[in-house]
């Protein structure tokens, strides 16, 4: 299947999609501040820049994009029909990087909650926020 896009148009597209203060993770970090969690935002000492970094709870919160991360079963992670082998490694590769990220912290220690954007849409947001106040205030790995 052809693209849609000129590749100057798609290269615009592609341009736009943000990596930081996206609005899942703004609607995050709204809910975390409102609960009175306080946090630093994409600490570059960290392995993988954590969306959001709790001291206090040793605690840290990636907020993922389904498609980018490849989340599994969940109907924004489709590939695109055009350059499928493409956007196929750089996905996996994504996710292999997520993983090793994640092995580095919680060997330094560290609680990881990584949450995706699907869990944010508006019927599944106010569970999946309550759930992660209980997660961050947990110490205890009961809830993990």
């Amino acid at each position: 299947m052809a693209d849609k896009h000129t590749p100057q148009q798609r290269s615009y597209n592609m341009s736009q999609v943000k990596s930081k203060n996206t609005k899942p993770e703004l609607m995050v970090r709204k809910f975390l501040f409102s609960q009175g969690f306080r946090y630093r935002l994409h600490d570059k000492k960290l392995p993988g820049k954590p969306d959001m970094v709790l001291p206090k709870y040793k605690t840290v919160i990636f907020v993922h994009g389904c498609f980018f991360h490849g989340h599994e079963g969940c109907k924004y992670a489709t590939i695109p029909q055009t350059r499928t082998e493409w956007w196929q490694e750089k996905i996996n590769g994504n996710r292999r990087r997520d993983g090793e990220n994640e092995a580095r912290l919680s060997a330094l220690g560290w609680r990881i909650i990584t949450l995706y954007e699907c869990e944010l849409k508006p019927a599944q947001r106010e569970q999946t926020l309550q759930r992660l106040g209980f997660r961050v205030a947990d110490r205890s790995e009961a809830l993990r």
